[in-house]
């Protein structure tokens, strides 16, 4: 199962998004929302410290 890069969540193989960069990295994305926000270059966002903070506990 991959991982998310953006969330961390791991998800079906067939679902999700795999993106292939110029270097020959791979990064896996989850959902739409991960895709747009790792563009925007967003990091710090509510709903992640909060997948973050669960996960912790």
């Amino acid at each position: 199962m991959p991982k998310c890069v953006y969330c961390g969540k791991q998800y079906d193989l067939h679902k999700g998004l795999t993106l292939v960069m110029k270097d020959g990295s791979i990064n896996y994305l989850c959902s739409s929302k991960c895709r747009k926000n790792m563009l925007m270059k967003r990091r710090k966002v509510r709903w992640i410290s909060k997948k973050i903070k669960n996960k912790k506990d």
